[in-house]
């Protein structure tokens, strides 16, 4: 367990600038400056994320909690997957700005649900 205060604090700091790049993101589209596409924009989520996942991978592995047992956790990794699919739509030019605007309201709306279970960690 001398890992899973460094793990926690990494986790918690990548997931917060999950969040921040995301909306930052959505609202340089949203204000009609693609441009970000250009900058490291494009890239950092991903190597940020990459950082997320091996935190919360190391956290699985020094804890005793689990996906499939734990439920909060598994309606977490439920919860990231539809995050990921309604980011990507919110994010592509191709789709209509209405769609882009929905999309992009699903995906905040589950990171508050992802942050809530990871806050609160209830039972089901």
């Amino acid at each position: 367990m001398e890992w899973y205060s460094g793990l926690k604090m990494i986790h918690m700091l990548t997931a917060a600038l999950t969040a921040l790049l995301f909306v930052t993101r959505v609202g340089l589209d949203a204000a009609g400056k693609p441009g970000w596409r250009t900058t490291p924009l494009r890239f950092l989520p991903h190597i940020n994320d990459t950082i997320l996942l091996a935190a919360a991978i190391g956290l699985v592995i020094v804890t005793p909690w689990m996906p499939f047992v734990h439920h909060w956790l598994t309606l977490k990794v439920l919860l990231l997957i539809g995050y990921i699919v309604a980011g990507l739509i919110a994010l592509k030019p191709k789709y209509s700005r209405k769609v882009r605007v929905l999309a992009a309201a699903a995906a905040l709306g589950q990171l508050v649900l992802i942050f809530a279970l990871a806050l609160h960690k209830p039972t089901f």
